[in-house]
This record gives structure tokens, C-alpha cells and sequence, in this order.
């Protein structure tokens, strides 16, 4: 099989669930033991409660008051048969115009956060220097509502759309890109941290570098395992610049970063060694150097050529002592070795055959809650872990509006036995500080168009019209209690 090719079958992500190059064979799912009743003061009185959202997902308003191109809105525009549908994220859910309302509905579900991503290209247009004042604006608009609405206002600096300008120049593949963050880091955290407290760095670091570089099936649609290497070692010291910004410019400010995760299993014995090189890419390479650990190349020998591009105190400066780290998960992953000797598992495939459909999302993802529970306790290993928060976690459905009502009683039952394993965790000793759905409100799902319906509230995409789901109704009862 040709390189290209090959590259091109290897993963796929929609709403920050990462499957990186495997066969998945589907295993027996079991059916969830009768779990008590959950409680909200299960989980601590400062435990924090949230929806996640991100810019090029919702806001729409791609090309207005002084915005620039993104990354995703020229590979949506150009590599139009890359998405499915034909799709892109100009209008979105017209958050742009819309922020109001939708922040009224996160504080009537009654949840502490709202999480959104800052638009780079929005903020900074040429991707460096001089400010877009209207830019500026809007997100200040959209903290002083969540601040008037008395929900805490969660910002992450980098959610996947780089400024085309910047990518023009090599993007996260050239070690300039560094500098760029540098300055776009301190300029936003000088001109938010009076109101914003709340800090995330990256958004899955592992997910925007793998299907950005590697796979090429995300912006911006490259195909080339050494720009992948370059990307990730400078996404890796991109998150302790973002977090020094905060220190500095931030009083008071509270810091972390958010990693994509899934539980790793291999199929059969002989699998193990496929496996471990799965869990190295989903779940190692990122964390460990931010904990001061090595680049875990020992199982993986393609990654081995990342150290061409270290240079003299690079990893000193990845290390970095974050507040809270975020792990965001969806599924498990089910590793099989195969012939392809670049990474030896190559496809992702459905994970349908053998498992009942109640089991199965409309992603093709198991639903799997233990998995979740296990991912905790994986890196709640590591001696030296910041406290925990899962900042994604959630599922697409196909929902039907009947009677102005959306009756998702999959998504309620997922969200209740996920919510059942991270107590269990939590219980048992790991430090588990809040939970943030995914997401507020059905949106443009990334190569995956608007077919996946992830949201707590409904969008009818001609219309905009908002309803909110039985499963958002779950969540304002128990977060009421």
C-alpha cells in the first residue's frame, strides 16, 4: 500500500474523540451493573459543572468585522469533499449574533461553566501584531453576558483554527509558530484576565497534529509524518507558553490543558505490543513531557525522530506545573496488530459487528463507560499529575423533534453511567475537580458536517431555533438539587 494512501485511512475525530491508526475489532460490551441513584452532592460542593463549545464549531460569522481565514475555512472551502455533506462551519449556529440567548440557556440548565474557544484569526487577523478591535469586542460581549448571568466564563486560547496567514508560513510544522503563540498568548491574556480566571491552553494537542499532519483528514489536510513530528514537539512547548502568559498577565488565574484520551485494549495477547503503540499516541506523547518525563518513544520507534527537532532546553521548557489538566473522552479503543510496518494498525473501522446498536453512537463509537473510569485512573498514575478536570465528554444520537420536544433518553442514560464511573474514580481517590459536557448545542462536527448531533439543546440548522433536549432537562433537575 502506498504511503498516501495508507496515511489517509488511518484515523478519524469528531468532537475531540481521537482514534488514532488501529484495527477495531468490536469485544462484547457489557450491559452497565444497576447503578444507585447520583446525587450532585456526590461530587462535592466545588465541584465545577459545564458545557464546552468552540469558536469555528458555532460562531459562524467566518468573514465579518474584520476576521481573517482560518485554517478550517479554507480547508472547508477547498477540500470540500474531505467533509461530509459538503459542509463547513460559515454560519454554524450563528453564535455570533446569537451569544446572548445561548448563554441564558447554559444558566438554565443550571450549569457553573461555559466553555469557548477564542478565535485566533478574530482576535488577530494578519495572526500576529495589531489587534481587530471588533474582534476584541465580541468576546468581551460574550464574558461580560456569562458574568452578568452569574456562569463562570472558561476560556481556551486555541481550539484548531490557526489563521491561514500563519499556516501559509509552515503553520505548527515551522518552530516560528512559537513566537506567534507567544504574542497571541500575552495579548489575550492581558486584554481578558481582569474577567476571565479560567485558562486552557490547547485544545487536544494529539488530535490537531495527527489529523492536521499526519492523517490529513482535518485542517489543514497535510499528508507528512515529518511535519506531524515538527507540529507535535512545538504544540507540546506551545502549552507551557500559554501557561507562563497566564502566570504573568492573569491575577489570580487558574491553568490548564486539555488532552484527548481513550482506555487502550488489545484485542488478543499478540496484539499488546500494536496496543501499546496505540496508548503512546493517544494518551503519552503529550502529557508526559508537560510532567517532565522523556518523550515516550522506548514502545514506538517512529517517534523516535522527534528529537530532531528539540533543540537545547526545549524539554525543560515543556515542563510546566499546571492547575488542573483536562480529559476529554468518548470511547475505548481496541487495538489489532497488522502488516502495515509504519505503525503496524492502519484503520480505524466501525465498531457496529457484535455489539448491539443501544451500545453504538451515531459516530460508530461503543459506548463504553467503564472506559472512561479507567482513562482516569491511567494517568492519575503519574506521581506528579495536576487535579483532574473532564472538560469533553458526551454523544451523538439522531435525534427527533416530536411534539417541539427532543426525547434523547440514550444521551440522558450515557451521561448517567459516564457520570457513574467518574464518581467511581473520584471515590476511589483520584482528583476530579468538574465535568463539562459536549456540547451546549448541536454543531458543525469538523470532517463530520452537521449530521452528529452532540448537544444538550437541539439546533434546527435552517431556522436557528434552540430546543433543549430531556437530556439538558436531566442535567438542570440533578445540577438543581
Amino acid at each position: 500500500m502506498k504511503r498516501r494512501n495508507f496515511i489517509q485511512s488511518t484515523s478519524r475525530l469528531a468532537a475531540g474523540a481521537l482514534l488514532l491508526p488501529s484495527i477495531l475489532q468490536a469485544v462484547p460490551t457489557a450491559v452497565p451493573a444497576q447503578q444507585k441513584l447520583l446525587l450532585k452532592s456526590d461530587f462535592g460542593a466545588d465541584f465545577k459543572w459545564g458545557v464546552a463549545t468552540a469558536a469555528y464549531q458555532i460562531e459562524g460569522a467566518w468573514n465579518i468585522d474584520g476576521k481573517s481565514e482560518s485554517v478550517w475555512d479554507r480547508f472547508t472551502h477547498r477540500h470540500k469533499g474531505k467533509i461530509k455533506g459538503r459542509e463547513n462551519g460559515d454560519t454554524a449556529c450563528d453564535f455570533y449574533n446569537r451569544y446572548a440567548g445561548d448563554i441564558d440557556l447554559v444558566k438554565q440548565m443550571n450549569m457553573d461553566v461555559f466553555r469557548f474557544s477564542l478565535a485566533w484569526a478574530r482576535i488577530m487577523p494578519d495572526g500576529t501584531g495589531k489587534l481587530n478591535e471588533k474582534g476584541v469586542d465580541f468576546y468581551r460581549r460574550v464574558i461580560d453576558t456569562c458574568l452578568a448571568k452569574g456562569v463562570e466564563p472558561w476560556a481556551t486560547m486555541y481550539h484548531w483554527d490557526l489563521p491561514q496567514v500563519l499556516q501559509d508560513k509552515g503553520g505548527w510544522a515551522n518552530r516560528d509558530v512559537l513566537k506567534w503563540f507567544e504574542d497571541y498568548a500575552g495579548q489575550i491574556t492581558e486584554l481578558y484576565g481582569k474577567s476571565v480566571k479560567n485558562w486552557m491552553v490547547l485544545n487536544e494537542p494529539a488530535a490537531f497534529t495527527t489529523l492536521g499532519y499526519l492523517a490529513g483528514i482535518h485542517a489543514p489536510g497535510k499528508i507528512a509524518p515529518r511535519k506531524f513530528l515538527a507540529a507535535a514537539h512545538h504544540a507540546t512547548l506551545a502549552m507551557g507558553i500559554g501557561g507562563r502568559a497566564v502566570r504573568q498577565n492573569v491575577e489570580n488565574g487558574y491553568v490548564g490543558t486539555t488532552f484527548s484520551c481513550s482506555q487502550v485494549q488489545a484485542r488478543k495477547p499478540k496484539d499488546a505490543a500494536a496496543a501499546e503503540r496505540l496508548n503512546v499516541m493517544l494518551n503519552r506523547l503529550f502529557i508526559e513531557p508537560v510532567l517532565g518525563l522523556p518523550y515516550p518513544h522506548e514502545k514506538f520507534r517512529f517517534l523516535r525522530k522527534i528529537e530532531k527537532y528539540v533543540q537545547a532546553g526545549d524539554m525543560e521548557k515543556a515542563k510546566f506545573d499546571f492547575d488542573f489538566i483536562g480529559l476529554q473522552n468518548y470511547t475505548r479503543v481496541v487495538g489489532k496488530k497488522s502488516l502495515i510496518p509504519f505503525v503496524r494498525a492502519n484503520q480505524v473501522k466501525p465498531l457496529r459487528r457484535g455489539i448491539p446498536k443501544e451500545f453504538v453512537t451515531a459516530m460508530n463509537w461503543e459506548v463504553y463507560p467503564e472506559g472512561i473510569y479507567e482513562i482516569i485512573k491511567q494517568f492519575a498514575a503519574y506521581k506528579n499529575l495536576p487535579p483532574i478536570i473532564i472538560t469533553e465528554n458526551g454523544a451523538a444520537f439522531p435525534d427527533v423533534v416530536a411534539d417541539n420536544k427532543v426525547a434523547d433518553a440514550q444521551r440522558t442514560k450515557f451521561y448517567q453511567d459516564y457520570l457513574a464511573q467518574v464518581l467511581r474514580a473520584k471515590q476511589e481517590g483520584a482528583d476530579i475537580r468538574g465535568y463539562f459536557c459536549w456540547t451546549l448545542m448541536d454543531n458543525f462536527e469538523w470532517a463530520e458536517g452537521y449530521a452528529p448531533r452532540f448537544g444538550l439543546v437541539h439546533v434546527d440548522f435552517e431556522s436557528q431555533v434552540r430546543r433543549v433536549k430531556d437530556s439538558g432537562l436531566w442535567f438542570k433537575s440533578f445540577l438543581a438539587e
